[in-house]
């Protein structure tokens, strides 16, 4: 029987987990990012994310081939033993619990900027982790049911994208490469964090029933993830004029300010307040991963007392602890070098590790 079978998810669902944990709140700040570094030739930066990105998440699958049946830490157990199976299990969990703590404490701070300034953290939090928890307790596959669901409700919002273009400027994007190769190059490494998310794949493999679509399938997420950052980014680039959009901290929302209805004159809120279900499906499948590599660094099989515990040690920690825009910064940079490190440096030196495992394989049967 397979270890995982209970929480099998399909190839659909698999794509959507994927491409949910992948887009968040870059969207709303990426495009002045890039323009920081490349200017409006930053799009051109997104499309090489992205293909770096899917290079990485094929190298990904063809390490978890190895052992197909086992998540990254079964993987590490398999290949180098127990303790190298704890410690992928404690890296994991820091890693995924790290990355949910800084998404959330960064929506929260667009939040208190944007809508709700006289709202405390703690309540935030607390509105947040407890749908969180409802659905992180009932397991991966109603956690991918959630993320498939959200995806097709909240694709219209590409569509919200097509009212600001009414007052666009398309000179804005010429001439192409006026900021120069090195600056595109440069502003890869902002995109490619955008692209973060992936990753989750050395977590989601075993569940996938149908494995040898896995490549497949994460093309296929990344590529729908390039679509979102890229629809909003050329649109902010046509709409902002070049000095204009790197002072704008959210330039994805700040554009949606021209957008009025006879009925609805603060459309930009609206937007924020529905674009929050889409950073749920980042900040609860990383919720997700995180107590489920603690159940199996102590060895359970159920991970919800640790998700519990996790949860109210958050909710705890939020009432004392209030980070200013400049240490959720920090926090968003350190958890760029740990992505860094959990989702390019590891499965390199695992693909390498496996290649030449099965050349030295290859050369003894010979």
């Amino acid at each position: 029987m397979k270890k995982y079978a209970f929480n099998e998810i399909t190839t659909m669902q698999y794509i959507f987990f994927i491409n949910g944990a992948q887009v968040g709140v870059g969207v709303l700040s990426l495009p002045s990012d890039l323009a920081k570094t490349a200017g409006t030739d930053g799009w051109i930066s997104v499309i090489l994310g992205w293909l770096l990105s899917m290079a990485i998440s094929l190298i990904i699958i063809q390490v978890m081939k190895s052992y197909p049946e086992g998540t990254l830490i079964d993987l590490l157990s398999f290949h180098f033993g127990k303790w190298a199976g704890k410690a992928g299990a404690l890296l994991s969990a820091a890693y995924f619990g790290l990355g949910a703590i800084t998404v959330a404490y960064s929506t929260f701070g667009i939040l208190k900027s944007w809508i709700l300034p006289e709202t405390p953290v703690y309540m935030l939090m607390l509105l947040f982790m407890l749908p969180g928890y409802l659905l992180a307790s009932h397991g991966l596959r109603i956690l991918a049911r959630y993320t498939e669901l959200m995806f097709f409700l909240m694709l219209p919002l590409l569509f919200f994208f097509l009212f600001p273009l009414k007052d666009s400027h398309w000179v804005y994007l010429s001439p192409t490469l006026k900021e120069g190769w090195k600056n595109i190059f440069l502003a890869v490494k902002t995109t490619f964090f955008s692209f973060v998310g992936f990753e989750t794949a050395v977590m989601l493999y075993p569940f996938l029933t149908k494995k040898q679509y896995a490549s497949v399938g994460i093309v296929v997420a990344n590529t729908i993830s390039l679509l979102f950052y890229l629809v909003p980014t050329l649109v902010c680039f046509v709409l902002f004029s070049p000095d204009e959009i790197t002072s704008a901290a959210w330039p994805t929302l700040t554009m949606f300010r021209v957008v009025e209805f006879s009925y609805l004159e603060r459309f930009d809120i609206v937007y924020l307040t529905i674009y929050l279900f889409v950073i749920s499906t980042t900040v609860i499948p990383y919720m997700f991963f995180s107590v489920f590599s603690l159940s199996q660094l102590f060895g359970k099989q159920d991970h919800r007392p640790f998700l519990g515990v996790s949860v109210l040690a958050v909710l705890f920690v939020s009432v004392f602890f209030v980070p200013s825009y400049l240490q959720i910064k920090r926090m968003g940079e350190f958890w760029n070098k740990a992505a860094m490190a959990y989702a390019i440096v590891l499965p390199l030196c695992l693909w390498i590790y496996v290649q030449f495992r099965a050349w030295i394989g290859g050369r003894r049967t010979s």
